[in-house]
C-alpha cells in the first residue's frame, strides 16, 4: 500500500531523493501546505484580530488532537512552544525553590536536554545521577529502581531513546513517583508521539509531564512542540511571558495573572503558522483513515523487509540496537558499527538520505515509503564497499 499521493509536493520537489529519515526530518504532506497557507490567509484577513482565531479556535483544535493522540482526555493540560527546549527550561525553573536541584536522567537523551542539564551542573544550580542506557535490556528496570530510591526533584527520561530506538516501558510505573511538591516526573515523547499508539494515558497523566513536537512523527514541521502539565503542579511558574495571563488582560497594572490550566507555562508572542499545519495534517489522516496503529503497522512491514534482505549486504556486519518484536516499536532501525559514517556518506552521495549518530546510522519509515522504495535502498546498500 502506497499514500504517496498524500506527499506529492515533497516528493516531486526533488524526485530522484530516497528518503528514509522520516525520524529526524519528516517530511511535510501536501495537507501542512494548505494549513500553512491557511495561516497567512488568516492574518492578511484579521490582522490584529487573527489572536481570536487563533486562541478560540486553532489552539483549542490542536490541544484537542494532543490530548487524544496521547490518550489522556485533558485538552486543557496541553500547552504549545516554538520547541521543547523553551519548556524544559520553564519546567525546570518552577520544580524547586531547592538549590541545586537533584535530577535523575540517562545518558541517552537527546543533545538539547543532555547539553542542558550538563550547563546547570556546571553552574551549581543541579547535581544530575545519570543512568547508562546499557546494556539495554535491563534499563527500564534499573533506571525505575534508581528514581524509586528518593532524593531527586527533577526525574527526566525519554520514552523512546532516540540513538538506540529501545523504550522506557516503565511509564505508568514512573509517573506514580510524581507529586506537585516534587519528584517531578517528565517523560521526553518527542520519538514517541505518533509513532507509539496512546503513549501517555491513564493515571500517568495526573501525576507526570510529557514533552514532544511536530517535527517528526506528526509531520507538521518545526514551532509545534507541546507540554502535558498535570493539574496542580506550578500554578505560577516563574519563567513565563505575558501570554500566560492572556485569558484576563484587564488586570490591574501591576497584577501577575496565571492562566488556571497547561497555558500558565506560556511565553510570548509566537507564529502560530505550525499549528494551522498540525491541525491540517490531522485532519489529513482522519479524512484517509489514518490512525498511529495504522501508520505503525506500514512501518513495521517496511522495517520487516529490509531486514529480511540485509544478509548481502554491508549492514550485516552492524549490530541492530532495536530488533523487531511483537512489542511497539519506534519509527527508526539503529545500526551500529564503526562503518556507520562511511555508509552514510555512501548513501548520500546517492542522494539517499538517512541519519547518523555517532556509530549509530539510523534508517527511519513513513507513510511517504512503499516497497519499491525499500527495495532500492536494499540495492543502494548492497553497493557500499
Amino acid at each position: 500500500m502506497s499514500f504517496k499521493r498524500l506527499f506529492s509536493r515533497s516528493l516531486s520537489a526533488d524526485p530522484e531523493r530516497l528518503h528514509f529519515a522520516a525520524h529526524s526530518h519528516h517530511l511535510w504532506p501536501d495537507a501542512s501546505y494548505e494549513g500553512h497557507m491557511q495561516a497567512w490567509e488568516d492574518a492578511a484577513r484579521l490582522a490584529d484580530r487573527k489572536w481570536d482565531r487563533v486562541m478560540d479556535e486553532v489552539w483549542p483544535a490542536a490541544q484537542r488532537e494532543v490530548a487524544d493522540e496521547l490518550g489522556t482526555r485533558q485538552p486543557d493540560a496541553i500547552v504549545f512552544a516554538p520547541n521543547t527546549h523553551e519548556l524544559l527550561v520553564r519546567l525546570f525553573t518552577s520544580v524547586s525553590q531547592r538549590s541545586p536541584i537533584q535530577v535523575l536522567t540517562s545518558d541517552g537523551e537527546f543533545h538539547s536536554a543532555r547539553r542542558q542539564f550538563a550547563r546547570w551542573e556546571e553552574s551549581g544550580a543541579a547535581v544530575v545521577e545519570c543512568i547508562p542506557v546499557e546494556p539495554f535490556e535491563t534499563f527500564s528496570e534499573r533506571f525505575l529502581s534508581a528514581a524509586q530510591s528518593g532524593g531527586h526533584h527533577f526525574i527526566f527520561v525519554s520514552q523512546v531513546l532516540f540513538g538506540s530506538g529501545r523504550i522506557f516501558d516503565h511509564v505508568g510505573e514512573l509517573a506514580l513517583l510524581g507529586h506537585p511538591d516534587g519528584p517531578w516526573v517528565v517523560i521526553d515523547g518527542y520519538h514517541s508521539f505518533m509513532a507509539l499508539d496512546r503513549p501517555f494515558g491513564g493515571s500517568a497523566a495526573q501525576t507526570a509531564f510529557y514533552l514532544g513536537g511536530g517535527y517528526k512523527y506528526a509531520m507538521s514541521g518545526e514551532g509545534c512542540a507541546f507540554l502535558h502539565a498535570p493539574p496542580g503542579f506550578a500554578p505560577r511558574p516563574p519563567d513565563t511571558g505575558w501570554y500566560a495571563e492572556f485569558e484576563d488582560l484587564t488586570l490591574p497594572p501591576g497584577c501577575i495573572g496565571y492562566a488556571t490550566d497547561a497555558r500558565r507555562f506560556l511565553g510570548a508572542t509566537f507564529d502560530p503558522s505550525a499549528l494551522y499545519r498540525f491541525t491540517a495534517v490531522r485532519r489529513m489522516l482522519a479524512d484517509n483513515g489514518l490512525t498511529t496503529g495504522h501508520i505503525s503497522r506500514h512501518c513495521h512491514d517496511l522495517q520487516a523487509r529490509l531486514l529480511a534482505a540485509i544478509g548481502d549486504t554491508q549492514l550485516a556486519n552492524a549490530e541492530l540496537l532495536n530488533p523487531l518484536d511483537r512489542a511497539p516499536h519506534a519509527r527508526f532501525l539503529a545500526f551500529r558499527s564503526r562503518d556507520s559514517q562511511c555508509w552514510y556518506a555512501g548513501l548520500k552521495a546517492q542522494n539517499c538520505i538517512t541519519d547518523l549518530r555517532g556509530d549509530v546510522l539510523r534508517i527511519g519509515f513513513g507513510i511517504y515509503q512503499d516497497d519499491s522504495d525499500v527495495d532500492l535502498l536494499i540495492r543502494l546498500l548492497g553497493e557500499l564497499k
